[in-house]
This record gives structure tokens, sequence and C-alpha cells, in this order.
């Protein structure tokens, strides 16, 4: 009764994450307890949907040795419980960035500065255009940042699709890739909490890039992909079985378009566009 009643009053704002967190730093460093909790959230959101066995497995056992090291289960989902409500009050927003640079943990050791957020929103409005027709010719859009850090940049598009007549959950594909496991997830759990249908790689965009078709990303050595909930929904597993009857020769009952498969800027061009031919859905 008690925990029901403190999560009815969590208002999801900066002081109530700060407060809560800084009650897991009694022992270990800031960094540290960072670390574990958002790993520990970022599985149980992927294993949640994500039934693989090489991802399930390693993340369930990943999420009990971070718990404990917390040494608590309740203030990692009060902190999560904070997450979601900063996110649903107000979605346009870094909620962890924001975070992450005012505990100083960009600094730890790598020296990173995120883009702030209304930087990233005034980028997707100049840059997000035409996105209704481009749905209505191809089905749907992806959107990539190849250094996606905690995920403003892909917030903040998401935000700005919210004015397309498509409901961008089921039309456009969001992925993002960063070298920093750590941050990588940040982007993963918000993305995520936002309802985005995608996937986040760890890995060296530069050295290490994705590969493959937008739809169908191979997880290469030395690469990690957290797919989110959204892409595990009946629309997006529709659309990935079309594309593959489309790249087999299968025949469809819906209307036939021509439609070019997004890939990254770092994709192998090697294997032909045309390979994998779809079906609008």
């Amino acid at each position: 009764m008690a925990r029901a009643k403190r999560s009815e009053i969590i208002q999801g704002t900066e002081k109530e994450f700060l407060d809560v967190f800084n009650r897991l730093c009694y022992s270990r460093s800031s960094w540290q307890v960072w670390a574990d909790l958002i790993s520990a959230i970022a599985c149980t959101l992927s294993n949640v949907t994500d039934r693989t066995q090489k991802h399930f497995e390693a993340r369930e056992k990943e999420y009990a040795q971070c718990i404990e090291r917390l040494g608590s289960v309740e203030i990692t989902a009060e902190i999560l419980n904070i997450i979601v409500m900063a996110l649903e009050n107000e979605p346009e927003q870094d909620f962890l960035g924001k975070m992450y640079m005012n505990l100083n943990l960009g600094n730890h050791w790598k020296g990173q500065f995120f883009t702030p957020y209304n930087v990233c929103k005034m980028m997707s409005q100049m840059t997000v255009e035409n996105v209704d027709r481009q749905i209505e010719e191809q089905g749907y859009i992806s959107i990539c940042d190849p250094a996606c850090g905690a995920g403003a940049t892909l917030i903040a598009a998401a935000n700005t699709l919210k004015g397309s007549k498509y409901n961008f959950q089921n039309h456009v594909l969001f992925v993002g890739q960063d070298v920093d496991r750590v941050v990588a997830q940040m982007c993963y759990i918000q993305l995520s909490l936002l309802g985005c249908a995608g996937y986040i790689c760890v890995g060296n965009t530069i050295t290490n890039p994705l590969t493959g078709p937008v739809l169908f990303p191979r997880e290469n050595e030395g690469q990690e992909m957290w797919y989110m909930p959204m892409f595990q929904s009946d629309v997006w597993q529709w659309r990935k079985i079309f594309h593959s009857l489309g790249s087999m020769g299968g025949t469809v009952t819906t209307e036939k378009t021509v439609e070019k498969e997004h890939f990254y800027m770092f994709f192998d061009f090697g294997e032909k566009e045309a390979q994998y031919g779809s079906q609008r859905i």
C-alpha cells in the first residue's frame, strides 16, 4: 500500500530522480551506479519482447547482477517510474541525457557532451520534410543517427513526426548506433518508453557499421543489438514478412508498389537495393 501510494505521487521531476539516485550512491561511485541502473532498466525492457536465446539469457543474467550490485529492486523500479512519468509529462526532452550531464558523468573518461535538445529539435524541423508523401509512396520511412548518444536527435525527430497524418509508431523506423554501451542503452530506454519502433546498435559506427537491409539488420561480431518493444508489434512483424516474401519472389494479395529499401549512410551497398523489393503495407 505504501509503495502504491508513493507511485501515485511521483511527478517525474529532475529533483525526484536525483534524490532517489543519490540513495544508491552511498558506497559506490555515481558512474558505477548509473551504469548498473541503466543496464538493469534496458534489460527489463528488452526481455519483455526480445526472446531470442542469445539476447534473453544474457540479459536476464546481466539484470540479476546489476540488481545485486544496486542492492534494491524497489529503488530501481522507482527510478524507472520517474523516467516514465518525466517522458509522459514532457516528451519534448532528453531526460536521461540531461540527468547524465547534470551528474557530470559525461566527463567520466570520454569527455562526452550531448547536443542540447532544443538544438536537436531545430535540426529535426529543418530536415524532416515531405514525410506524408514518402510514407504514401513507400509505406514507411527510416531515420538513422550513427552517433545517437542518449537519443536527443531521434527523440526530437519523433516529436516532429507527430505532425504527420500517419502514426509514427507504425510508419517510422528509428535506428541509432553508438560506441558507448551505456549511452546507447539510455537512447534505447527513452525511445522504447516513447513508443518508437526500431533498434539501437552498440558498436563503432566508423570501424564496425550496421549492415544489411533496414528491416533485417545484421548483428555483426563486436556489435550488440537492442530491439525496441514497438518493433515487435504486429504492424512491423507483418511488414517484415511481406519484405521477406518480396525478396524471395513470393506473391501477396496487397497492392504492389515499388519501394527502395532505406540504407544507412555506412551500409554495404555491394548488395543491390533491388534485391529487397517489397510490398506496401
